[in-house]
């Protein structure tokens, strides 16, 4: 028997039952493939592709044999440039990937690349939107380059959202109103994960792209098993209410309007924003409206509290919603909260050190960013080498733990706002001090310095 290992982040992750409505497509992967294979999933949450490489992948490499396949599922975390740790440069995502190939080949197995799956978002217009920044391209691009087989499962799950609808889609994900599951009493929104029924039949779409990969060994997949598609979930229950205009419309009221939490009045955010809030005891639904036009709703917990956000992104500009609960006595007073949505950007202002002015080896970075933003990402040559939180007044400031080189360094800065960032700004840093191969240098270069682990950004390659 060979064996089918899957290597990647918490989307894949097998769970258990004390983790529902979690599932993870890897733990489904199983009833698809026919007896002469057998899965074992490596996948864990938050896994990126330089923390499985050092943390990880030798003992994998270890475990193979010839024949073997190996799952490679990155590049669904690696994007996170607002999380330093997790976050890859494009050359640096692709260099590992060329890193895990080899090294699998070396022990005589097969590599596989995927590409992320699609999350549960979808544009005004009603198409699947794409929130992965160009990552699924880089895979596609490896495996084109290198002749690896390749499961373009980006693909396959935007075509299963698009299917689905935004009215169907989320009953796929973790993505439960508040008292609709007992492990979440307060609700969950997370268009990234799959429950149950999701995970399968991504699993289901996985089985299908092995089939028709090129270069896989012949009789992985029980065709009989994908040819039974999974049952598509029904219309989300916050589409379904009855004639919901009278909520606003009604001129009897009862009780006091919903509160919201967040976001607060006037905030700038981004079009995936989540809305969060409390309600009168007794309250058991929420009713939403943009510009009077019934636009979703949501259960209300035990406790009163309530969260909702769209399948759809908002449009930016200035946006108003009003809110209503429902109770078993009648609809109370609306509530609203205007927001101001941003779908761009704007790139970082660099005010230190200056362009023309030389600076010491220990250079401390300052500048401005756009309202809202929450840090500066520092990049050299494509990779994260340091990020500064945006103060209120909107000023950041940093240096780095290490010292320059002396010489001119190309830097640019990016504004991290939510899951969004801007356009690079690129600085010039002039530094002054010994010069590489001066004997002042070279005199004590026979020793190798006092640490070779670094926890300072970027990994050089030391662990």
């Amino acid at each position: 028997m060979s064996k089918l290992c899957i290597i990647g982040n918490s989307v894949a992750a097998s769970r258990q039952a004390e983790e529902r409505p979690l599932a993870g497509w890897g733990q489904f992967l199983g009833d698809f493939l026919t007896p002469h294979f057998e899965v074992r999933n490596y996948a864990r949450d938050a896994m990126t592709a330089r923390a499985y490489y050092t943390d990880r992948f030798v003992s994998l490499l270890n475990l193979l044999s010839p024949g073997d396949v190996v799952a490679i599922d990155f590049g669904g975390v690696e994007q996170r440039i607002d999380n330093p740790i997790r976050y890859h440069g494009y050359r640096e995502f692709k260099e590992f990937l060329y890193l895990y190939l080899a090294a699998i080949r070396q022990e005589g197995s097969i590599p596989l690349l995927m590409t992320p799956v699609a999350r549960c978002v979808f544009e005004p217009d009603g198409s699947v939107a794409e929130t992965r920044d160009g990552y699924p391209q880089l895979i596609r691009e490896v495996a084109a380059e290198t002749g690896t087989p390749l499961v373009d499962l980006n693909q396959l799950t935007t075509g299963m959202l698009q299917e689905l609808g935004p009215q169907r889609a989320r009953q796929f994900y973790r993505w439960v109103d508040a008292g609709e599951h007992p492990n979440h009493p307060d609700g969950l929104i997370d268009a990234s994960h799959f429950n149950e029924s999701g995970a399968r039949e991504v699993a289901r779409l996985v089985a299908i792209g092995l089939d028709n990969a090129v270069g896989l060994p012949f009789g992985m997949v029980d065709r009989a098993a994908v040819s039974v598609p999974s049952a598509y979930p029904p219309v989300a229950s916050e589409f379904t209410v009855e004639a919901p205009e009278y909520a606003l419309h009604s001129e009897a009221r009862v009780g006091s309007a919903p509160v919201f939490s967040g976001p607060r009045s006037g905030q700038v955010v981004s079009g995936l924003q989540k809305f969060s809030g409390t309600a009168d005891p007794g309250t058991s639904y929420i009713l939403f409206f943009e510009r009077g036009t019934y636009i979703g709703g949501t259960h209300v917990g035990a406790g009163g509290k309530w969260i909702w956000r769209r399948v759809f992104k908002w449009a930016a500009g200035e946006q108003l919603i009003h809110a209503v609960g429902l109770t078993e006595h009648g609809v109370s007073p609306a509530a609203g909260v205007d927001f101001t949505v941003v779908d761009t950007v704007e790139p970082p202002v660099v005010l230190g050190p200056r362009e023309e002015k030389l600076s010491g080896p220990r250079p401390r970075f300052s500048g401005t960013a756009m309202r809202g933003a929450s840090q500066v990402a520092i990049m050299e040559n494509g990779r994260m080498i340091a990020s500064a939180p945006v103060q209120k007044d909107g000023t950041w400031k940093v240096a780095h733990a290490h010292d320059w080189k002396p010489g001119t360094h190309i830097l640019e800065f990016v504004t991290v706002f939510s899951a969004l960032h801007s356009a690079p700004t690129q600085h010039r840093l002039r530094v002054h001090g010994i010069p590489e191969g001066n004997w002042i240098r070279e005199s004590t270069m026979s020793r190798e310095p006092c640490a070779d682990k670094c926890e300072h950004l970027p990994f050089a390659g030391r662990w």
